[in-house]
């Protein structure tokens, strides 16, 4: 890129051509870019960045990077300055938390340069102009995918749109599927992003084909490995229960769309999060029965997961932990259990689970032992999976490729890299390869040949880890199943006192007893459960006799936890490229940067994934002078291989609609952000008739103010009444959440913050703070516009309806009527969703005075006090009173302003504390401290 006015020439990192046509797009105009997955869109982003950070005298802020891409594009922009040789780029600057003091944001803002700031504290500096949008050059906005009309993000590009026309604004994304759900989603999307134009670069781009295709490509070998029979019946038996579990949902009757809820849909990464929230409008209807096969699909789809890629033993150890999570403590009368543990496919599942790991001895001389009944000794099976003999296959076909064909002269390392799922995957083949040639003692004695790759040593290891955990395992199975009722019940209560089925189970439920055991007489326990699968002492002792450890095991090296490195200089060397095996976990962006650090000549992809094979190719394309040959492994006929393919499809389509939309797209006018008015409305709701009584009128030019608690940006409130043209004040406040009128103060409270508070008693002394400086002091319980609006808990069997009592003090609404009995002039504003809390603070702002933000801020903290004071005084004594029952974060500076020591707090009469800070306060501090020690 060519310098202007005599400057030097801004060197660029793009050396394709769809790069560096795409980034010329951006110079040139303010667009949304949707990149398919892979194709390098941060390289774009950062690129796009230094032209700017070069030119100096910019401000340019960044919104919604996360911690790991702030930490990327510092580094990035540093080396291209340092390449570039630019003397007015000034680096990436992050202001991300709250530490950082006002004086030292506003004087970073007046110095210029790039920022990338969180979404919480860019929102507040703008309204308070700290950060004036005036002077703020371009918006740059990551994962514009998460964007919704009530977030964050989207409130301050609203707020820089209206303050600033000539600044640019450019959004990214390479997530296409978000865009494609719901009635016009890509102009829905443009509307909240302020964007007339979106740009949309698929792999079947013209250009990105042109670009990863024209030039040499890296050698890629598929290969399609069969799974095992165990595996197989595993596998089909666990899609037979989700195929089960998804009929039973379509038979609930729930109202909902369900043409998605089907097998093929059920592969995709997200899709009980999407059912999930399909039902959360009407969770508290949907019977326990719906809501328990909801997360069986959940549990369901982490054993097939796990089935790929999990060992035999830990598969089954697994398994072992999941049958517990759903298995009732012993009395218990509750009948709940999953319905799938009662189908022929999970024995199935079970039975092979365990057949992959032991099975029966046969003793000579001895009759057959029936199949449905283990013999009286075991012998060890541990079934590999057929990656690893694969994956050592390859490494020894790299080897000998190395060995008989000369190092090329290009500019890779002779490095292999292997890339896995997660980090759970590459620590297993970490393991396996470095004890696969390692034999037990018998073994390596019997045949002196060179041993063949196993991982017998490795899984000999692993059972009897099993072995000894599988002890210790009854003592938290009841607690397993406990937290599995807390999911399973969400944020409905369903704790009454059942009056379930005593005796037998119900007769519609078929007897099964797991493990293969002989059933012993007298029927199914009270509860109707399903037993774990247990086997005997002599069993298990013949097990470990034929796994005992052997020489070979104290010769291996321990896993190092902590390496304190005393002795680095001595012990530590950089590696050898050339001969370096990294296992590396799919981590999104970041493997661009993998590629370009380690350079391999060889990668390993254990697992498919779609966007990693186009960095390969990218990466390829970038360097004509380094050689790539990538091993493409996969199960055939496996659900590793529909996923991926479901995937691939899915972003398909999702390109396909949106460039079908973006033909058919109306054009958007006014993107000034700001709301439409009606002018003889607007002097209507200017003029105030409260002055001297009605007796005449003052028309003002002021629109509406609200002082807003700066906590309180974490919800979408804020930037719904800026949306109404409401000036949004952010305050740091003492007394209330919201400050509508001099009069007026109102404590906002999700369900969740509300049942918190109710359980610490700080709604108690909050209530009592509002009623000693304002009016009408309100509180607010306001709920989620995607969820249902009622507290009432609903239960689908007649026995699990119990009549609560009225002064039950766990029920949230007998809490809420003792609160309305303790403080009369308390109003409570039940809202349904934010968009009616935004019309309710309208209607209360309805011809009444403004609030003054500086008396706002002045309530609660007493005469003349700083609320920085505390600062001055000793931290230590301040943390103690913090901890004492009764005092909080809002009244602990009265205390503290007000004493001298923690002694004269001790010595304090209940009335004395009344006073300072509260009457419910109060006593619980007095309380505290006049406790005898010798209560119980």
């Amino acid at each position: 890129m060519t310098g202007e006015h005599g400057r030097p020439p801004v060197k660029l990192s793009l050396p394709l051509e769809y790069q560096q046509d795409l980034f010329n797009e951006l110079r040139s105009e303010d667009e949304l870019v949707l990149l398919a997955r892979g194709l390098g869109l941060l390289r774009v982003i950062i690129n796009l960045l230094h032209s700017f950070d070069a030119a100096g005298n910019n401000l340019i802020v960044v919104v919604g990077a996360d911690e790991r891409e702030n930490g990327w594009i510092g580094e990035a922009l540093a080396e291209h300055a340092a390449v570039s040789k630019s003397p007015m780029a000034r680096g990436l600057s992050q202001v991300n938390t709250d530490a950082m003091s006002v004086g030292t944001r506003e004087k970073m803002y007046s110095q210029g340069g790039i920022f990338s700031i969180t979404s919480r504290i860019l929102v507040v500096d703008l309204l308070s102009k700290l950060l004036n949008p005036e002077t703020i050059t371009g918006l740059v906005v990551l994962h514009s995918e998460r964007i919704v009309a009530t977030s964050i993000e989207a409130f301050i590009i609203r707020i820089y749109r209206q303050m600033n026309k000539e600044g640019f604004l450019k959004a990214f994304s390479d997530n296409p599927e978000p865009f494609t759900t719901g009635f016009a989603p890509l102009s829905t999307m443009m509307r909240n992003l302020f964007l007339r134009k979106p740009s949309l670069w698929p792999r079947f781009h013209v250009t990105v084909a042109k670009s990863l295709e024209g030039r040499k490509k890296a050698e890629v070998i598929e290969l399609e490995i069969p799974m095992t029979d165990g595996m197989k019946d595993i596998q089909n038996a666990v899609l037979e229960c989700v195929e089960v579990s998804i009929g039973e949902l379509r038979k609930a009757d729930t109202g909902l769309e369900l043409d998605d809820w089907t097998l093929d849909s059920a592969l995709h990464r997200s899709f009980d999060v999407i059912i999930r929230r399909q039902l959360d409008p009407i969770w508290h209807r949907v019977s326990f029965r719906t809501r328990q096969i909801v997360n069986d699909l959940t549990v369901l789809r982490s054993i097939l997961h796990a089935l790929l890629t999990y060992d035999a033993v830990s598969f089954n150890k697994y398994l072992d932990t999941i049958l517990a999570a759903h298995q009732p403590p012993p009395g218990s009368t509750r009948q709940n259990q999953s319905p799938w543990l009662f189908l022929d496919a999970a024995n199935t599942i079970f039975e092979t689970a365990k057949r992959r790991v032991y099975a029966g001895k046969a003793i000579e001389g001895e009759a057959p032992v029936p199949s449905n009944s283990l013999p009286d000794s075991l012998r060890p099976v541990l079934e590999e999976q057929p990656k690893w003999s694969m994956l050592a296959e390859v490494l020894e076909e790299i080897e000998q490729d190395g060995y008989l064909n000369p190092v090329p002269r290009d500019d890779s390392n002779g490095t292999i890299l292997i890339m896995c799922s997660d980090q759970g995957t590459c620590r297993q083949l970490r393991e396996y390869l470095q004890n696969m040639y390692i034999q037990p003692a018998e073994e390596s004695q019997a045949d002196d040949k060179q041993p063949k790759p196993s991982a017998m040593f490795m899984m000999r290891r692993k059972l009897r880890s099993y072995l000894d955990w599988k002890k210790d395992f009854a003592r938290v199975s009841a607690s397993l199943f406990a937290e599995n009722q807390k999911v399973l019940d969400g944020f409905t209560d369903q704790r009454g006192n059942t009056n379930g089925y005593r005796g037998k189970g119900p007769p519609n439920k078929r007897r099964r007893v797991r493990g293969g055991a002989a059933s012993a007489g007298g029927g199914r326990p009270i509860n109707g459960s399903l037993p774990m699968a247990e086997d005997k002492e002599s069993q298990v002792a013949s097990l470990i006799a034929d796994i005992q450890p052997t020489d070979a095991d104290p010769l291996q090296k321990d896993e190092v936890a902590v390496d304190s490195l005393d002795d680095m200089e001595d012990y530590f060397e950089l590696y050898e490229m050339n001969d370096l095996l990294v296992i590396h976990p799919y981590d999104g962006d970041m493997d661009e940067h993998v590629l370009e650090e380690v350079r391999p000549r060889y990668v390993i992809m254990y697992e498919p994934d779609a966007a990693f094979i186009r960095r390969v190719e990218v990466y390829r394309s970038s360097h004509e002078d380094r050689n790539v040959r990538v091993y493409f492994m996969y199960y055939g006929g496996s659900v590793e291989e529909q996923r991926y393919l479901s995937a691939v499809r899915k972003e398909k389509d999702a390109f396909t609609r949106l460039i079908k939309e973006k033909g058919n797209m109306a054009v958007t006018i006014s993107l000034d952000g700001a709301a439409p008015t009606d002018p003889q409305e607007q002097f209507l709701r200017t003029v105030n008739t409260r002055i001297a009584g009605g007796g005449r009128l003052a028309a003002t030019a002021e629109p509406p103010r609200v002082v807003v608690d700066v906590r309180e940006f974490r919800s979408s409130l804020p930037s719904l009444l800026h949306g109404r043209s409401m000036v949004v004040v952010p305050c740091m406040l003492t007394v209330g959440d919201y400050v509508l009128t001099p009069t007026i103060c109102i404590e906002r409270k999700s369900i969740r913050d509300l049942i918190s508070s109710f359980k610490n008693g700080r709604l108690f002394n909050q209530a009592e703070t509002m009623l000693q400086h304002y009016k009408h002091p309100m509180l607010l319980i306001e709920f989620d516009q995607n969820k249902s609006f009622t507290l009432d808990p609903f239960a689908d069997n007649a026995f699990e309806k119990s009549i609560k009592s009225a002064d039950d003090s766990r029920d949230l609404q007998s809490k809420i009527v003792l609160l309305t009995i303790a403080f009369p002039r308390l109003k409570v504003i039940w809202s349904s969703s934010p968009y009616q809390t935004a019309e309710i603070f309208a209607e209360l702002k309805n011809k009444q005075d403004e609030p003054d933000p500086v008396k706002a801020v002045q309530v609660g903290l007493g005469m003349g006090d700083d609320p920085y004071e505390q600062q001055s005084f000793n931290t230590t004594p301040q943390d103690m009173l913090r901890a004492v029952p009764g005092v909080t974060a809002k009244n602990v500076m009265r205390l503290i302003l007000e004493v001298g020591d923690l002694r004269e707090v001790s010595n304090l009469g209940e009335d004395e504390l009344d006073e300072m800070i509260g009457k419910e306060a109060g006593r619980q501090v007095y309380r505290f401290f006049n406790r005898s020690v010798f209560d119980e």
